[in-house]
């Protein structure tokens, strides 16, 4: 199949296309997401991530604090995190969220939103408990998940009627593929 070719069917509305934006789906499946993430996170780093006696401070510092920037440490670790964590992990992320708010009919700008206020409830809400805010964090992983999200998005839309590349769908949007198949409809 040709680059236009595939660029053509992405361009093809679907009538599903005509319906309003569905919040359902991406909602419950980032609450999930962050959920199996924060209980990630106090396996692995149960200090500071499963300590208690400690959340309500955190919490405090959290909404009394600007975000962590500190530009003495290198390049995309600002905020002490690793490389890995910071530009892969974050970078993942994005793109999920993005990516299954985009598949619900968002749209480029709603998707980005979607992202970015989801990035915004992973680090205040779920995280913060542990760790402050990071700046890095909430700028990088809504930019990510558009350019991410997006490339994704176009391959899986340009496969959608192609025979024989189901494949395809199911590695560029697994866990979209998996709630598809559980009956989400986007």
């Amino acid at each position: 199949m040709t680059p236009a070719a595939l660029l053509a069917l992405t361009q093809l509305e679907a009538p599903a296309e005509n319906r309003a934006p569905d919040i359902v789906v991406p909602a419950v499946h980032s609450l999930a997401l962050m959920t199996v993430m924060r209980a990630t996170a106090s396996y692995l780093w149960p200090d500071p991530f499963s300590k208690p006696q400690y959340f309500a401070a955190h919490y405090e510092e959290a909404f009394t604090m600007p975000p962590k920037f500190d530009r003495s440490q290198p390049f995309m670790q600002w905020d002490g995190d690793n490389l890995l964590i910071n530009v892969v992990g974050h970078g993942l992320f994005g793109s999920e969220l993005y990516l299954r708010a985009r598949q619900c009919r968002f749209g480029v700008v709603g998707s980005f939103a979607f992202a970015a206020a989801t990035s915004a409830l992973w680090e205040y809400g779920f995280e913060a408990n542990g760790v402050r805010p990071s700046a890095q964090d909430l700028v990088f992983t809504p930019l990510a998940g558009i350019a991410l999200g997006e490339a994704r998005y176009f391959v899986h839309r340009a496969t959608k009627d192609v025979r024989h590349v189901e494949w395809v769908r199911w590695v560029v949007d697994p866990f979209g593929e998996i709630e598809r198949a559980a009956g989400t409809g986007c």
